[in-house]
């Protein structure tokens, strides 16, 4: 795979979090395999998700703004 091409976050919300990029999660194989590889436990997604502030979340109008403009 290479050298993974990360990003460190900006935002204040995650500090010190990594992102990575479609690439790097296709070439791992997917999110299941990606999460696997990072020893992540995919099935702790909904526990962690409620863990995360709520103004981490788009609303629902947010959502559909930014589908809107991708589509453009």
């Amino acid at each position: 795979m290479g050298k993974r091409a990360t990003t460190e976050s900006k935002n204040i919300l995650f500090p010190g979090y990594k992102s990575y990029s479609i690439n790097d999660i296709i070439a791992a194989g997917g999110t299941t395999a990606l999460a696997n590889r990072l020893s992540k436990k995919p099935e702790n997604i909904s526990e962690n998700l409620k863990k995360l502030p709520k103004d981490a979340f788009l609303t629902r109008k947010e959502a559909t703004d930014a589908l809107e403009q991708l589509k453009e």
